[in-house]
């Protein structure tokens, strides 16, 4: 066993490396094909979200460079065409739709005439919608069938609703029985989902999952890396996707000009920084599921659950009906402005004023951060306040404990001091305390409590 960890942490540690081996190791990226266009066939029932993650698909490999084309094979559902149309314009792609659907056309001669279609339009990627059902039955096992003879896609993926449960896992071997796939895709995985379809599904049918849907918009939508979703399932969190959220939202150089800014001093960040910022963290999609990426939130669930999203926009319009003026010094704001702004923005008074308190706390935090002083309320973690750099100032400053000359005395100090060591490595993998204290009586550090308000 290792020395570096204590025994709940061994287990954690194992746990976790068993089920990244599970869920297939390593990352399962997309075939192409040697001459485009690549195809691409969505199979699965009806309900699991196949349309919309076409669109979700399409608008990702989109972002990756390439020209995809959607293709409306559904040809049974009710406005199935119409619903992929609309879908298609929203993420920016194009569509073939020759037929108009409910229940009229053949999906089969649809799919044909799309790849000769793809190839004079220059539409590198197709992207087959076919049709599903509300149970497993010969007909559609048959069709989708069909498709796959005419087409030869190059990868035939099944959709799957992450929150459907263990009975994902007979779907899955039907598809796999009478259609074939060589990949799982998931949708719905946000909510309470939390990847219990996703072991199944890649242990029984031995195919591994390439993508994952968490969330209704069209960029909620990413590849699946079994390291990550291994680490959700145990509630460590997930920082790998959050930063690469964070890369793709903001830009480097002004990132860089604001810690420039920052780190001359705190008056030299205004409430018109803080509202840029606070939307480019809008952008990068819900707060709750933000907090939820980050390790060990998982047990304050139910607190990040219940924060109103419209908070942001509430601040927002409080910011935004102040004068240049009260943004760039809010030390201005007096009861009168405080009465002006309340009815500008539709909120009462005390909400302004608890806006500029928490404005003037979280400049202090980021102007200590920026300027290498770390995150109040955070001890023990480097860079973050109270890390190690501080703590040996302080040793420096302090008289350390002398020990006793005594050698009876001195090893019972020891003796002592050995049994705190013990009992503090029993304490949660995650650093919570041992005994009565647990989940339930942790808390943010007081200034993230005043800034979410």
């Amino acid at each position: 066993m290792s020395q570096a960890l204590n025994p709940a942490q061994q287990v954690i540690k194992i746990v976790n490396e068993e089920l990244i081996g599970i869920l297939g190791g390593e990352t399962r990226r997309l075939r192409f094909a040697k001459q485009a266009p690549t195809v691409i066939m969505l199979a699965g029932l009806q309900g699991a979200g196949k349309t919309t993650l076409a669109g979700k698909l399409g608008l990702w490999l989109k972002g990756q460079g390439h020209s995809p084309l959607l293709v409306a094979c559904d040809l049974q559902r009710p406005n199935a065409v119409n619903q992929l149309a609309v879908v298609a314009e929203r993420a920016g792609v194009a569509v073939f739709a020759p037929q108009p659907g409910n229940g009229v056309g053949d999906p089969v001669q649809v799919a044909k005439e799309s790849i000769d279609y793809a190839k004079s339009k220059v539409h590198d990627v197709v992207i087959v919608d076919t049709a599903g059902r509300l149970g497993i039955d010969q007909e559609m096992m048959r069709q989708a069938a069909d498709i796959r003879d005419a087409v030869g896609p190059d990868e035939v993926l099944f959709v799957v609703d992450a929150m459907i449960g263990q009975d994902a896992v007979n779907t899955a071997e039907a598809f796999r029985d009478g259609v074939g796939f060589d990949g799982v895709v998931l949708s719905k995985l946000d909510g309470d989902a939390r990847g219990g379809a996703a072991l199944s599904i890649a242990h029984v049918t031995g195919k591994q999952i390439m993508f994952a849907s968490n969330g209704e918009k069209l960029d909620e939508f990413d590849a699946f890396h079994p390291d990550r979703m291994a680490s959700r399932i145990l509630g460590m969190g997930d920082m790998l996707s959050l930063i690469e959220k964070a890369e793709q939202t903001f830009s480097q150089a002004e990132a860089e000009k604001m810690a420039a800014k920052l780190a001359k001093g705190p008056k030299e960040f205004t409430l018109d920084d803080f509202l840029a910022q606070m939307e480019q963290v809008r952008k990068m999609g819900s707060i709750s599921k933000l907090l939820g990426m980050l390790p060990g939130m998982g047990q304050i669930k139910d607190q990040i659950n219940n924060i109103d999203e419209r908070d942001v926009d509430r601040t927002a319009a409080i910011i935004k009906s102040m004068t240049p003026g009260e943004r760039t010094d809010p030390t201005i704001i007096n009861g009168s402005r405080r009465a002006r702004i309340a009815r500008g923005s539709g909120v009462d008074v005390s909400a302004v004023k608890n806006l500029v308190e928490r404005f003037f706390e979280a400049r202090k935090m980021m102007s200590r951060m920026a300027q290498g002083g770390g995150m109040p309320g955070m001890p023990g973690i480097p860079g973050m306040g109270g890390g190690p750099g501080r703590q040996k100032k302080k040793q420096k400053q302090a008289k350390g404990k002398q020990r006793s000359g005594n050698p009876m005395k001195r090893k019972a100090e020891e003796q002592a001091a050995q049994a705190r060591r013990q009992q503090a490595d029993q304490g949660s993998p995650f650093g919570l305390p041992a005994g009565g204290q647990g989940a339930q009586d942790f808390e943010l550090p007081e200034e993230f409590r005043k800034f979410m308000g």
